[in-house]
Protein backbone atom coordinates (compact mmCIF):
# COMPACT_ATOMS: atom_id res chain seq x y z
CA UNK A 1 0.00 0.00 0.00
CA UNK A 2 1.42 3.34 -0.59
CA UNK A 3 2.48 5.59 2.38
CA UNK A 4 1.47 9.19 2.30
CA UNK A 5 4.74 10.05 2.36
CA UNK A 6 5.58 8.50 -1.13
CA UNK A 7 2.49 10.17 -2.52
CA UNK A 8 3.77 13.60 -0.58
CA UNK A 9 7.21 12.98 -2.55
CA UNK A 10 5.53 11.91 -5.48
CA UNK A 11 3.51 15.08 -5.66
CA UNK A 12 6.33 17.20 -4.66
CA UNK A 13 7.98 15.62 -7.83
CA UNK A 14 5.64 17.08 -9.90
CA UNK A 15 6.00 20.02 -8.26
CA UNK A 16 10.02 20.21 -9.79
CA UNK A 17 8.70 19.06 -12.51
CA UNK A 18 6.47 22.48 -13.25
CA UNK A 19 9.30 24.42 -11.90
CA UNK A 20 11.60 23.26 -14.61
CA UNK A 21 8.37 23.40 -17.39
CA UNK A 22 8.31 19.73 -17.66
CA UNK A 23 4.46 18.36 -17.85
CA UNK A 24 4.52 15.66 -15.32
CA UNK A 25 1.74 12.84 -16.74
CA UNK A 26 2.10 10.51 -13.97
CA UNK A 27 4.91 9.79 -10.81
CA UNK A 28 4.73 6.61 -9.10
CA UNK A 29 5.74 3.54 -8.05
CA UNK A 30 7.26 1.08 -4.87
CA UNK A 31 9.21 2.06 -1.75
CA UNK A 32 12.10 0.82 -3.74
CA UNK A 33 11.69 2.86 -7.55
CA UNK A 34 9.57 5.76 -9.18
CA UNK A 35 8.26 5.79 -12.22
CA UNK A 36 7.41 9.61 -13.94
CA UNK A 37 6.18 9.98 -17.28
CA UNK A 38 6.79 13.86 -18.43
CA UNK A 39 7.18 15.55 -21.28
CA UNK A 40 11.09 17.93 -21.39
CA UNK A 41 11.02 21.38 -22.55
CA UNK A 42 13.26 21.81 -25.87
CA UNK A 43 15.48 23.77 -23.24
CA UNK A 44 16.49 20.82 -20.60
CA UNK A 45 18.72 17.79 -21.29
CA UNK A 46 17.14 14.52 -19.81
CA UNK A 47 20.23 14.06 -17.91
CA UNK A 48 19.68 17.38 -15.96
CA UNK A 49 15.70 17.16 -16.06
CA UNK A 50 16.65 13.57 -13.92
CA UNK A 51 19.47 15.61 -11.93
CA UNK A 52 17.16 17.97 -10.55
CA UNK A 53 14.05 15.87 -9.80
CA UNK A 54 16.69 13.49 -7.78
CA UNK A 55 18.57 16.62 -5.93
CA UNK A 56 15.37 18.42 -5.04
CA UNK A 57 13.34 15.31 -4.04
CA UNK A 58 16.16 13.96 -1.73
CA UNK A 59 16.52 17.27 -0.21
CA UNK A 60 12.58 17.24 0.59
CA UNK A 61 12.88 14.11 1.80
CA UNK A 62 15.50 15.00 4.20
CA UNK A 63 13.86 17.98 5.31
CA UNK A 64 11.00 15.53 6.14
CA UNK A 65 12.82 13.48 8.63
CA UNK A 66 13.67 10.54 6.10
CA UNK A 67 16.86 8.80 5.51
CA UNK A 68 16.70 8.91 1.63
CA UNK A 69 19.06 8.19 -1.30
CA UNK A 70 18.54 7.74 -5.03
CA UNK A 71 20.33 5.40 -7.03
CA UNK A 72 23.52 6.49 -9.03
CA UNK A 73 21.83 5.48 -12.25
CA UNK A 74 18.10 5.42 -14.08
CA UNK A 75 16.73 4.35 -17.11
CA UNK A 76 14.53 6.63 -19.41
CA UNK A 77 12.32 5.38 -22.35
CA UNK A 78 10.29 7.93 -24.73
CA UNK A 79 6.88 7.18 -24.71
CA UNK A 80 4.73 8.03 -28.72
CA UNK A 81 1.92 10.54 -27.75
CA UNK A 82 -0.41 7.21 -28.82
CA UNK A 83 0.94 4.67 -25.68
CA UNK A 84 0.45 7.93 -22.70
CA UNK A 85 -2.51 7.02 -21.57
CA UNK A 86 -1.49 2.91 -21.37
CA UNK A 87 1.49 4.52 -19.71
CA UNK A 88 -0.10 6.52 -16.99
CA UNK A 89 -2.17 3.10 -15.75
CA UNK A 90 0.88 1.56 -15.99
CA UNK A 91 2.69 3.97 -13.11
CA UNK A 92 -0.93 4.19 -11.05
CA UNK A 93 -1.21 0.52 -10.94
CA UNK A 94 2.37 -0.63 -9.65
CA UNK A 95 1.55 -2.79 -6.83
CA UNK A 96 -0.27 -5.02 -9.22
CA UNK A 97 2.14 -5.30 -11.71
CA UNK A 98 5.04 -6.57 -8.89
CA UNK A 99 2.62 -8.96 -7.27
CA UNK A 100 3.54 -10.48 -10.75
CA UNK A 101 6.46 -9.70 -11.35
CA UNK A 102 9.69 -8.12 -9.31
CA UNK A 103 10.88 -4.62 -10.46
CA UNK A 104 14.25 -5.94 -11.67
CA UNK A 105 12.47 -9.02 -14.04
CA UNK A 106 10.02 -6.02 -15.10
CA UNK A 107 13.43 -3.78 -15.54
CA UNK A 108 15.82 -6.42 -17.53
CA UNK A 109 12.50 -7.20 -19.89
CA UNK A 110 11.83 -3.46 -20.87
CA UNK A 111 15.65 -3.54 -21.58
CA UNK A 112 15.51 -6.70 -23.74
CA UNK A 113 12.01 -5.50 -25.84
CA UNK A 114 14.01 -2.30 -26.77
CA UNK A 115 16.98 -3.83 -27.58
CA UNK A 116 19.51 -2.26 -24.97
CA UNK A 117 22.59 -3.99 -24.29
CA UNK A 118 23.07 -4.13 -20.74
CA UNK A 119 26.11 -6.13 -18.20
CA UNK A 120 23.63 -7.68 -15.54
CA UNK A 121 25.56 -7.43 -12.72
CA UNK A 122 25.63 -3.37 -13.27
CA UNK A 123 22.66 -2.37 -13.40
CA UNK A 124 21.56 -3.29 -10.07
CA UNK A 125 24.69 -3.50 -8.28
Amino acid sequence: MRSLLQRKLWAYMAGICRHYDMLAFAIGGMKDHVHALFRLPPTITLAHAISVIKANSSKWMGEHGSRFAWQKGYGAFSVSSSNVTAVIKYIDNQEEHHRRRSFEKEFKALLDKHGVEYDPKLIFG
